[in-house]
């Protein structure tokens, strides 16, 4: 790297590090256990919400994960329409779709039921409904003038940390570049961590989320912009994720490992929110455009080989998770190691894959060069990428004949 693009990743992360500092330490009022989405509805009802936009997706729907949740919103004389027109990696069409509907049913509130892409498209919605500007224009630090509609938020994965996150991801649909909203406005107002919600989910999805969430909380932990605070909540995450995700996986109605990924998910979501991400996401977020791979697999992919190459400075973060986790090793080289190779025991155990089928050789230029650019004065990374290593670390990762 020149001494000029040094210089510019030390500002950089001097410049982070004051936007951080500027992000109020709010969380919203959380709910937690199982039948708390219930809960949340009959709070809606008495912070006086008229009608509330419920925003999901159509396989929500279908497994009537919804329906339990607009029959506790009818108890609670509490009126609703459902928006399931949200998509994995929800575009700026999705969103005006939804904020259409909620002028058109003069909702004055949101309510996100879902994922990662529910919870990106409301929040959204919600600043759009009160801010006089086209949507891409709400995409930046702190664009967000005015408080957004009453916004609420119940997951259903346990992966991604909206619930207590100040950010949101839109893809533009031409380009498929995705661009971020990041405003502490964009936090709901309650939260629910509802087990029961989570029953039901795949193993695939159960295992992807959980890696979504352990990536949240390692690139948080080994992120330049950390503190103690961040540390204490990343550290959570990461006893919770290795001690629960197998049980989640192995028997999914298991509700106390449910449950502990639903906290696992939410620590994670508040260490990031504060020291933001890195490699990982960066090069996840652009397989996500290429290939629509989802995120949380993506993550789990790309997370050990981001390890591999910033073991080096991160020896010593490597090392003391190591130690969270309980690996005995004799010195910090030794734990370091130990600790990625514990990241891709658990992938193996709970069936993520170690390559990513869809990866195309001729795309890895292309790829690198955008998850780079993503990177490149955004994430405070412990150490820095050039292009023939970004497209070597990708390399590693393609599917084998």
């Amino acid at each position: 790297m020149s001494t000029a693009k040094q210089a510019v990743h030390d500002v950089a992360i001097a410049v982070t590090k004051v936007v951080f500092k500027l992000v109020p330490d709010r969380i919203p009022l959380t709910l937690l256990g199982p039948g708390c989405s219930a809960d949340l509805c009959a709070s809606m009802a008495q912070l006086g919400v008229g009608k509330a936009l419920v925003v999901t997706d159509a396989m929500l729907v279908k497994l009537g994960i919804v329906a339990t949740i607009t029959d506790a919103l009818d108890k609670n004389a509490v009126g609703w329409c459902v928006y399931d027109g949200v998509e994995p990696d929800p575009t700026y069409d999705q969103v005006e779709a939804g904020l259409a509907m909620l002028r058109r049913e003069g909702c004055d509130a949101v309510l996100a039921v879902g994922g990662g892409s529910p919870m990106d498209a409301a929040k959204v919605i919600a600043a759009a409904a009160t801010n006089a500007k086209p949507l891409r224009k709400l995409a930046g630090l702190f664009k967000v003038r005015k408080d957004p509609l009453p916004l609420f938020a119940i997951p259903t994965t346990a992966g991604t940390g909206s619930e207590v996150t100040v950010a949101a991801v839109v893809s533009d649909p031409l380009t498929h570049a995705k661009q971020f909203a990041i405003d502490p406005k964009l936090l709901p107002v309650i939260a629910a961590l509802d087990p029961l919600l989570m029953l039901g989910l795949p193993v695939p999805v159960t295992a992807a989320t959980g890696m979504d969430a352990l990536t949240h909380a390692v690139e948080s932990y080994i992120a330049l912009t950390s503190s103690q605070a961040t540390e204490r909540y990343a550290t959570a995450a990461i006893k919770l994720i290795f001690a629960n995700l197998p049980r989640a996986c192995a028997d999914g109605s298991d509700v106390e490992a449910r449950k502990a990924m639903s906290m696992a998910s939410y620590y994670a979501g508040i260490a990031f929110t504060r020291t933001s991400v890195g490699y990982v996401h960066a090069i996840a977020h652009t397989l996500g455009a290429y290939y629509r791979t989802p995120h949380g697999l993506a993550n789990a992919i790309v997370l050990p080989h981001v390890l591999d190459f910033s073991a080096g400075p991160a020896r010593k973060r490597l090392a003391q998770m190591a130690r969270m986790v309980g690996i005995d090793a004799a010195g910090e080289d030794a734990q370091a190691r130990a600790f990625i190779d514990a990241v891709r025991d658990l992938m193996s155990r709970i069936g993520i894959p170690p390559t990513l089928e869809t990866l195309k050789s001729n795309d890895i230029p292309a790829i690198a060069k955008q998850a780079l650019a993503e990177a490149y004065t955004n994430y405070p990374v412990p150490r820095y990428m050039s292009q023939p290593e970004a497209e070597a670390l990708l390399a590693r990762m393609l599917t084998r004949a």
